[in-house]
Formats: C-alpha cells, sequence, structure tokens
C-alpha cells in the first residue's frame, strides 16, 4: 500500500508551514515519489533475501526459489525445502535461519500481518521477532508497505544525511539527535523521512 502521493504531499506542506526549513527543501527539489511495497510474507522474506547483497543478486536468488518452490514462494513449502536445495538457490545457512523464522511464525498464526497492532511500537516488536528483521527493516516495511504516516527511521544512516543537508546541520545528526529532531513533526514523520531520501543525493540544494 505505502503512504500515497497525496499523503505525501499533505504530511510535508504540514511540516513546511512550521519549518522554513523545509520548506525552502521543498520549494527547491519538489516533492518525492510514493515508494510502494505489497504486504504481507512476501515482502520480509524479500527483504531477508536482498540483505547484504546486490539488487541484481537478490533478484537472482528470488527468481530460484519461485523456480524451486513455486510463484509465491509459500512458507510451509519453503519450510519443508531441503537445506541443500535452497543453499542452490543462493540462500546461506544463515538466511536460510531468518527465512525459516518468518516462515515458522507465519504458518503457526503467531505473527498475522494481516492484523499488526495498530500501534506503531507494538508492530515494531511483532516483527523483530522474526529471526534477521531488525528495527530499521521493521520500519522500512511499515513504511512502505503499510503506509503508516508516522514511522521514522533514525538509524538510517540516508535519513541522517537527509536531514544534515535541509536543516544545514554541523555535522551528520546522531540517531538519538534525528529522532529528537523529528518530535515536532508528529504525525507526519513518514512523509519526512521520504523526503530526507528524496534529498539525499539531490543536487538542488
Amino acid at each position: 500500500m505505502g503512504l500515497k502521493a497525496e499523503a505525501i504531499r499533505e504530511g510535508l506542506d504540514t511540516i513546511a508551514a512550521a519549518e522554513p526549513r523545509i520548506a525552502h527543501a521543498l520549494a527547491v527539489a519538489g516533492y518525492p515519489e510514493p515508494r510502494v511495497y505489497e504486504t504481507g510474507y512476501a515482502t520480509l522474506l524479500r527483504t531477508i533475501v536482498g540483505q547484504q547483497v546486490s539488487v541484481a543478486s537478490a533478484a537472482s536468488v528470488w527468481n530460484k526459489l519461485q523456480a524451486l518452490l513455486g510463484e509465491s514462494i509459500p512458507p510451509e513449502v519453503l519450510l519443508a525445502a531441503e537445506f541443500e536445495a535452497l543453499r542452490g538457490c543462493g540462500l546461506s545457512r544463515q538466511k536460510q535461519g531468518y527465512a525459516r523464522s518468518l516462515c515458522e511464525l507465519v504458518t503457526a498464526g503467531s505473527l498475522d500481518l494481516d492484523n499488526l497492532p495498530a500501534d506503531d511500537e507494538a508492530a515494531i516488536t511483532q516483527l523483530v521477532r522474526i529471526k534477521g528483521i531488525g528495527r530499521w527493516s521493521a520500519e522500512i516495511y511499515l513504511l512502505f508497505a503499510e503506509g503508516r504516516p508516522d514511522i521514522w527511521p533514525a538509524g538510517d544512516l540516508a535519513v541522517q544525511a537527509g536531514l544534515h543537508k535541509i536543516l544545514g546541520l554541523d555535522a551528520r545528526p546522531s540517531e538519538k539527535q534525528t529522532r529528537d529532531l523529528a518530535e515536532p513533526w508528529r504525525p507526519h514523520r513518514g512523509a519526512a523521512a521520504i523526503f530526507t531520501w528524496h534529498m539525499y543525493n539531490n543536487p538542488a540544494l
């Protein structure tokens, strides 16, 4: 689902009305495009597959998994697959552990991705039960798949660097500083996060 363009625009306009530096950056660089992922198990499995490898390598592994296990890579089918077969697709022992953790939680019904808690922190707590899914991955899922409007991945280096650029800070802020700086932007921090990525490599500012 992700945050729609209208929600991003509305959120950034609200923040810009109170923060001149955001208003200036918006005037120079324009609004960012939405980023939209599918909700559910497959997106989280893709996240695990894509960790610490190139986009091309991740796509290759995913295609091989689909050829072996079926297009939707059902969790119960992955759980039944042999270690060597999955390794032949490019899944290391560690990533197999992560993938199996996700599949076990989903098939057991202890992680219901269609009904995550409405509270963002509670939803993050549910998602980080998956081995290999840390806070950042959980936040990215909630922002780009579920479209939650107030997700603020303060530990993301590009968010920190984008904020450094937009606000004209002396140095890239720490995670705590990044979190503190965005407090006044609630409940629109998701739009602000997308804007920091938009600005990170933007030569306009």
